[in-house]
């Protein structure tokens, strides 16, 4: 049995920055997957990233990036992308320290066997719950890529027949795609 993990990055009261823990919550509520399989909200993790990473076969996370991409762009980052670049002083407390886990992973031999992350290029960023237009247009092309993603690694999982209730409690409004929307985008 494979141990996977998907984790949706990021914080829910700051716009585009909680598009990680929204598709996160949209993955549990439209597929069931195979034993092994952990989704997660990880927030906004600092180093303690490391203890949900470690010894894991694949790892996809999503998270919003700051890029000079449009905003809504869907970048995809396997680990090689994301180790290559010297950590950066982070200047906020809710940065995951994502390339100092890499480093560190790697250093104490639990690095993940595949990693990938799926940035979408966020908008705005300020206090508040909603994602803006052009992330929400995003989240679609986003879903396919993990699915994608999931074929890849050989980890199975199947659509649900009656969807549940995603418990986007943050969201003011409903902002929940369809099943259509996301199939394969």
């Amino acid at each position: 049995m494979k141990k996977v993990l998907i984790g949706g990055i990021g914080n829910v009261l700051l716009g585009d920055d909680g598009v990680g823990p929204y598709i996160a919550r949209l993955l549990t509520a439209y597929y069931d997957f195979e034993d092994g399989v952990e989704i997660v909200d990880l927030g906004t993790p600092a180093l303690d990233l490391l203890d949900q990473l470690s010894g894991k076969d694949a790892v996809i996370l999503i998270d919003s990036v700051d890029c000079e991409q449009t905003p809504g762009t869907v970048q995809l980052y396997r680990k090689e992308d994301i180790i290559k670049h010297c950590p950066d002083v982070r200047m906020d407390p809710h940065s995951p320290a994502l390339i100092e886990t890499m480093l560190g992973a790697d250093l104490y031999g639990v690095s993940p066997g595949e990693l990938l992350l799926v940035g979408i290029v966020g908008e705005s960023y300020d206090p508040g719950c909603c994602l803006s237009a052009s992330v929400q247009a995003a989240v679609p092309h986003a879903f396919g890529e993990i699915l994608r993603e999931l074929d890849r690694v050989g980890v199975k999982y199947t659509s649900r027949e009656n969807r549940v209730d995603p418990q986007i409690w943050w969201s003011s409004i409903d902002q929940t795609p369809s099943r259509a929307s996301l199939n394969r985008a």
